[in-house]
């Protein structure tokens, strides 16, 4: 099952790639929007879409919206969310093949469908590899989630 949602900027977009998505045979939950409406907020809609994914209603989820960041920010707020903007199709497979990404976000406003098309198959066919440098990275980004970051610092004499 794969979570799909959309603020008003990504709302044509995500309706298009519904009916593509159907015919290729993908079940899909789909949270929203309905329909366009310029008052609607893409944080609403990540959430929507990250709440599914963390709680595993969803084994993945996308995110349409104007430039794809501000859902990429809102959705990482969610804890077990790995999402991300991806508008090349090295990252759409490398971001779940390494980073374990599990929510695609996606710009409507910078890609079209045609090229969207492209970037959701190389996410959804993406497997994470679980090797042992991506799965300790990995680990140390829910580590980042569950304890805040530990003091870091940046002067070369502490490295």
């Amino acid at each position: 099952m794969i979570a799909i949602g959309a603020d008003h900027a990504g709302y044509v977009l995500k309706e298009e790639l519904l009916a593509w998505l159907r015919q290729q045979n993908v079940e899909i939950l789909d949270l929203g929007a309905y329909q366009p409406d310029p008052l609607d907020d893409y944080p609403d809609f990540a959430a929507k879409v990250a709440v599914a994914v963390a709680s595993s209603e969803a084994q993945r989820g996308i995110i349409f919206c104007g430039s794809g960041v501000g859902a990429s920010i809102a959705a990482n707020k969610i804890p077990g969310i790995r999402a991300s903007i991806c508008h090349d199709l090295y990252s759409a497979a490398q971001g779940v093949e390494h980073d374990d990404l599990n929510v695609l976000c996606l710009g409507a406003r910078i890609i079209d469908a045609e090229f969207a098309k492209e970037l959701i198959q190389a996410f959804l066919s993406a497997e994470f590899t679980a090797e042992e440098r991506h799965s300790r990275r990995v680990e140390k980004i829910v580590d980042l989630e569950k304890n805040g970051p530990k003091l870091v610092t940046t002067r070369k004499e502490d490295n």
